[in-house]
């Protein structure tokens, strides 16, 4: 159980080809907006954590005290960059909560930052992959959308051919993402368009198309974390009443890659630690990095057994009317994937779905919602349940 850190505020820059900004930008550009949002003063902050996964794709070597030259209120804050693969800003947000709860600060400001296109595509899948495990010639030369692929291939050869299934999810999520101003590809997309192999939805690496896989992106996001002392001086508050983490064997060929056993132990513990259940989670932003992905995530929450993903698609389940829907906001297929700001996006977006101020479309009285990031294929997974005020749906 996560006692007392509350999300006080939040900021989130768009996603997408941010041509005239840099990293130094995003990141200045939301820590100014985190302070302002929550009516912050900056010498107030006590600790900095960044969550960036940079892998070459920009020369910043030691973006942590970036975050400085937000205000001159925060010259002297420690600060620390945090790296988990995509998990990066999920990690950063773990980090914030243990100096909370540790005693070692009451307010502390979580930047999640990845600056991606002015590499090529070449480029950042090289990047990518230096996530996977790379002390076997095989593992090392495969990249995350091969990796992913390999998944969907052993999906059909073990349960059904899950292409149609993928493809209804990438609409979805397009659908979602309309709504969203911050999203960086705001595109309606048919699940019959994703589903068939054309000149605009090439195959990626078979048999993942273009529209399973997400975006390469710019953006930035950031939270201020309170304790419950510091929690009680804002008229926001959102609560986390879990947080887990849990991390698996790097090497893929040492587990089972449909069974996502890591994802299913970190979302029923984080379930567990808040003392509720999946009836209870009236949203969830989930890690979907690749359609395949989210199905798989859909069966470790529980949502359906394995190899019956599809159920949850065919009964409406995730979708913005259905009893849990999932990437309201577009989800990484459609919002964006800026790597390092992942993790701090979702809780962002979160924290606006409960304080009756969302960002795209609305989850319907919400209480209770569920932030799932993993980084790499399943390695390393972090699971939020985050709740409104105590006793109160917000609508």
């Amino acid at each position: 159980m996560v006692n007392g850190v509350s999300i006080v505020a939040s900021a989130h820059t768009p996603f997408g080809h941010l041509k005239d900004q840099t990293l130094e930008d995003l990141i200045v550009t939301v820590a100014r907006d985190a302070l302002r949002d929550g009516h912050i003063d900056a010498a107030e902050i006590d600790a900095v954590f960044l969550g960036h996964f940079n892998s070459g794709m920009v020369p910043d070597g030691f973006p942590a005290s970036l975050v400085l030259q937000a205000d001159p209120g925060l010259r002297f804050k420690p600060a620390a960059r945090c790296e988990n693969a995509c998990a990066s800003g999920s990690a950063a947000i773990h980090a914030g909560i243990n100096a909370i709860r540790s005693g070692a600060a009451d307010l502390v400001l979580v930047v999640g930052a990845e600056k991606m296109t002015s590499n090529s595509t070449e480029q950042v899948t090289r990047a990518l992959a230096g996530a996977g495990y790379q002390n076997d010639w095989y593992e090392a030369s495969q990249s995350f959308p091969q990796l992913f692929a390999s998944a969907a291939q052993q999906y059909g050869d073990r349960y059904r051919d899950p292409l149609y299934d993928m493809a209804r999810i990438a609409a979805k999520n397009h659908a979602n993402a309309l709504a969203n101003p911050l999203a960086q590809m705001r595109r309606e997309m048919t699940a019959d368009h994703c589903n068939v192999v054309s000149d605009t939805n090439p195959i990626i690496a078979p048999p993942l198309r273009l529209t399973d896989c997400s975006l390469i992106s710019d953006g930035a996001a950031a939270i201020v974390l309170a304790s419950t002392n510091g929690a009680k001086n804002f008229s926001r508050e959102v609560a986390i009443r879990a947080a887990t983490h849990v991390n698996d064997l790097l090497p893929v060929a040492g587990r089972d890659i449909l069974e996502f056993e890591g994802a299913h132990r970190a979302i029923s513990s984080a379930l567990q630690q808040a003392n509720v259940t999946l009836a209870n989670i009236d949203f969830a932003e989930i890690h979907d990095c690749f359609t395949i992905a989210e199905l798989l995530i859909y069966e470790a929450m529980g949502l359906a057994p394995r190899g019956d993903g599809f159920r949850v698609l065919d009964e409406g389940t995730v979708f913005p009317d259905g009893r849990l829907p999932v990437n309201l906001s577009g989800g990484l297929k459609a919002k964006g994937h800026p790597v390092g700001a992942m993790g701090v996006s979702m809780h962002a977006l979160a924290f606006r779905q409960l304080t009756g101020t969302p960002i795209g479309i609305p989850a319907t009285n919400a209480e209770f919602g569920l932030v799932f990031n993993m980084g790499g294929h399943g390695r390393s997974e972090l699971c939020e349940c985050v709740a409104g005020p105590e006793g109160v749906a917000v609508s």
